[in-house]
């Protein structure tokens, strides 16, 4: 007798970056913001630990809702707030997907997908993406890549992830006007873009747009994301929603984030910088460097396997991602961090090389 579905049995978790604690590690795996909080955010946060951690925060987080309403352009009612942005995939899993029934996603794309899908009991629906990391036309969708245009829920990674590919708004909201699904175009990295979808929450009913705090508003400690789209999309989100799903501290430095924008675009235009210019350094020694949009760099490494190129540099204290996929095995995503950083990565790139 076991005392575990067999469903859970059968699952592989997914796999988060490494977040080792090693003394003078340069991490640059998880695409973490390399810049710390506004001060504001900051003392917001100190100030808010006091008597009320014994209280239950807003259930809603309706204060984030209309702040957020109000830069988005919408009504809190287009608006739901998650623990991170992970938390809404799932939900929309939850909502809108039978047990059986398919949750469609571009391969190689976010890895997580999948184990929703899994976990859920439905079915996967991998659609391979172009050999560049493009989205196929929708005739070469609809004749060659399994695509189902009738798919109860399909995910869009935009930029895409582990590739940093930025896909126009143009083409997706002609993906959307041909599907019949729910849409979830997840912008987890849009802030580091040329330009982003959010638009097309509001000009489609049965698309939703993904954003999160963690990557560009160095909030990932506090787990905050959230989702835009049709009122009716977003009760059904709000209906499998956990209770005061969202922790009050974490509110509270959403809150102040939006009362800091500026500080944050400067931080944006830093990143960008540093990941053009990490860009062309890395191609004059060799590496394959894929165009991109977000806060990262997906490369092939010269010489030597990516994998090996991983092991040496984790034996030189700097952490990058590698993942066992078959369209990217050859490749290791870098995180941009720093210009200190991205200047460490370069000078042991050099010594690898020599």
């Amino acid at each position: 007798m076991t005392l575990v579905r067999q469903l859970v049995e059968r699952l592989h978790a997914y796999v988060p970056g490494e977040q080792p604690r090693i003394a003078g590690l340069i991490k640059l795996n998880t695409n973490e913001n390399p810049y710390p909080p506004a001060p504001q955010v900051l003392r917001a946060v100190k100030g808010a630990v006091d008597g009320r951690l014994r209280l239950y925060p807003n259930p809603t987080a309706q204060a984030l809702r209309v702040k957020l309403a109000r830069l988005h352009r919408c009504a809190p009612a287009n608006l739901i707030v998650g623990n991170g942005s992970d938390e809404l995939l799932a939900l929309a899993t939850r909502a809108f997907v039978e047990p059986g029934e398919c949750v469609q996603y571009f391969v190689p794309s976010y890895s997580l997908y999948p184990v929703l899908s899994d976990i859920h009991g439905a079915r996967r629906g991998p659609v391979p993406l172009c050999a560049d990391f493009g989205i196929p036309s929708l005739k070469e969708l609809r004749v060659g890549r399994r695509w189902q245009a009738r798919a109860p829920l399909t995910f869009v990674t935009t930029p895409n992830a582990p590739s940093g590919r930025g896909y126009a708004t143009d083409e997706l909201r002609a993906l959307c006007r041909a599907h019949r699904g729910v849409v979830v175009l997840d912008e987890a990295y849009a802030d580091f873009a040329t330009e982003n979808a959010m638009a097309l929450a509001g000009e489609f009913p049965h698309v939703l747009v993904s954003r999160t705090f963690s990557k560009a508003y160095s909030l990932c400690f506090q787990r905050v994301g959230y989702m835009v789209g049709h009122p009716a999309l977003i009760a059904a989100l709000d209906k499998v929603r956990d209770s005061y799903n969202v922790n009050g501290l974490g509110q509270i430095a959403a809150l102040a984030t939006l009362a800091a924008l500026p500080f944050y675009r400067r931080n944006f235009r830093r990143i960008r910088e540093t990941r053009d210019r990490l860009a062309r350094q890395l191609s004059r020694l060799g590496f394959d460097v894929l165009p991109s949009e977000a806060n990262f760099l997906l490369v092939r490494p010269p010489r030597f396997a990516a994998k090996v190129w991983l092991q040496r540099l984790r034996a030189k204290k700097i952490l990058v991602r590698w993942f066992d996929q078959p369209a990217i095995a050859d490749r290791l995503r870098f995180t941009v961090g720093t210009p200190r950083e991205a200047d460490a990565l370069l000078r042991v790139a050099r010594d690898i090389l020599r």
